[in-house]
Parts: C-alpha cells; sequence; structure tokens
C-alpha cells in the first residue's frame, strides 16, 4: 500500500517476523460487480444492451505486529495515516510486473486487542473507484520519424511520403481488459486521423507547426499541445476515443503535410480485470 509519503509492505511480517500483514479472508480481487442495461419489451423477457463496471470493493484483514509495544504503536499510526486520504494498492505478480489501483477507505479499522501485546488483527474496507489493475509499464508503437531517430524502446517505425503519413501500428495490449490510448503527435503535420481496428475514428482538424506537439488522451478525453493550452475545438464530430483491446491489434494513422520530421506515437498501460 503506497501513499505519496509511504509505502507499507503487507508481507512485511512474513519475511521479517515484525511489521504488516495480509492474512486469509481478502476479498474484493475478483471480477468487479457490473450494472447490466436490459431492453424490457412488450414480449417475453429482455434484451442485453450492455453494462458498466462498477466500483471495486475490498475488504482486507490485517495482523500488525510489532517489535514491542512502541513499534506497535508506530505501525498502527502508519496506518491510520495511509487510509485517511487516497492511496495506491499495489500487486506484482510472479512476472515481477506491478500493478495498481487507488483505493480509499470506505470502513473498518477497528482493532481486536484479544492478541499478545505487541499484536493487534483489523480489517480494512476498501474502494477502488477504477475496477481495473492497470500495469506500471508502458508501451508505446510509432509512425513516421526520421530515420535513425531514436524514439521509445520497442517502437515500429513507418515511411512517410513527401506530404503525408500513413501508417498501421500493431497494438500488443497484454492486459485482458480494454487500455486507454494515449496520442502525441510532433509536427509538421494536420489533420490527423487514428481509426480502431474495429473502425472508430478519431479525427483532429487543426494543424501543428515544426517543433510543435498534440497530446491526446482518450482517457481524460482531453486534447492539448505542448505548452498545455487546450487544442480541442479542432476535434472533429462524433469523436470517439476508443480503446486498445486485449491481445495483438491492427489501429491505422494518417497525418498530413508532413516532413520526415514528423511523427505519431501511441503508448498505453496494460489493465487487468483481475490479478493473481
Amino acid at each position: 500500500m503506497e501513499t505519496a509519503s509511504d509505502s507499507l509492505d503487507l508481507n512485511e511480517y512474513a519475511e521479517k517476523g515484525h511489521g504488516f500483514q495480509a492474512t486469509a479472508g481478502l476479498t474484493g480481487f475478483g471480477l468487479p460487480s457490473v450494472s447490466p442495461q436490459w431492453l424490457e419489451g412488450a414480449g417475453d423477457g429482455a434484451r442485453w444492451r450492455g453494462q458498466r463496471v462498477l466500483s471495486r470493493d475490498i475488504d482486507m484483514p490485517l495482523d500488525i505486529v510489532g517489535r514491542d509495544r512502541a513499534h506497535l504503536r508506530e505501525l498502527i499510526s502508519r496506518l491510520a495515516r495511509a487510509m485517511a486520504d487516497e492511496c495506491t494498492l499495489v500487486v506484482v505478480d510472479d512476472e515481477g510486473v506491478r500493478w495498481s489501483t487507488s483505493v480509499y477507505r470506505t470502513g473498518g479499522g477497528e482493532i481486536d486487542l484479544t492478541g499478545t501485546e505487541y499484536d493487534v488483527q483489523t480489517v480494512i474496507s476498501l474502494r477502488a473507484p477504477d475496477p481495473y489493475f492497470t500495469a506500471a509499464t508502458v508501451s508505446a508503437q510509432a509512425v513516421g520519424g526520421e530515420r535513425g531517430t531514436p524514439l521509445l524502446s520497442s517502437l515500429v517505425s513507418m515511411p512517410l511520403t513527401a506530404s503525408q503519413a500513413i501508417g498501421d501500428i500493431t497494438l500488443e495490449n497484454a492486459g485482458d481488459a480494454p487500455a486507454y490510448p494515449t496520442w502525441e503527435i510532433h509536427g509538421p503535420g494536420s489533420n490527423l486521423a487514428v481509426t480502431s481496428p474495429t473502425g472508430e475514428a478519431l479525427r483532429w482538424n487543426g494543424t501543428l507547426a515544426a517543433g510543435e506537439r498534440l497530446i491526446v488522451r482518450t482517457r481524460d478525453g482531453t486534447v492539448t499541445d505542448g505548452t498545455g493550452a487546450n487544442r480541442y475545438s479542432d476535434v472533429g464530430p462524433a469523436p470517439r476515443f476508443w480503446t486498445i483491446p486485449a491481445g495483438t491489434s491492427t489501429a491505422n494513422v494518417t497525418l498530413l503535410d508532413t516532413t520526415a520530421a514528423s511523427k505519431v506515437i501511441c503508448s498505453w498501460q496494460p489493465r487487468k480485470w483481475m490479478v493473481v
């Protein structure tokens, strides 16, 4: 459990013989709840119209073991400060990948004083507004750019014609839930179009001069330039801030009025429904 100023190792007792320990009875790490939408007509039954994934509720039993009474009080105080505001729950899988989600305490925290002098138990109830676990690693692919110019790791560059950049980008989402891409466009260029593997299109009809950048964050639905100025007014009608499906898929990028310096970078963080 991490905050801006502290990090609580929830397997510390097993490794050191004192500290925090998540114990048996942990719930909320499975599939999150959903709110389905149904269309009910005059006939029998109903038709499924979609669903919305709800926030994740977690109950976490903790055993807190101090080296002595003073150390136990210190551990309890650290836990109380961590639970006072937003914190990040981090799970490290067998491959060493860190998956995290932000959580807030919604209840619990009563202390069982029936243990030993240096040992207390409690159960913390948490809610994660985002029901998915997000990887700390960032994946990226690109189209365009001068030959030999370093971009980011694991990028695939596509050649440019004299006036346009057109390329397919292979998107490998290592998670099992849709991931939100961030698009970073380096000018010069105009009339950006990025099309999803299923044909959904996001278009930006503005113009970037040489050296200018545009950042499209699909998760937030924001479009800004390199100075932070809002450039959403240039977005085309009925924009689709589409997501990257799990597995391997292909998207298409088009950018007009380019030079060899123009490039488009797509980056994303994989997400998972569950981490074990």
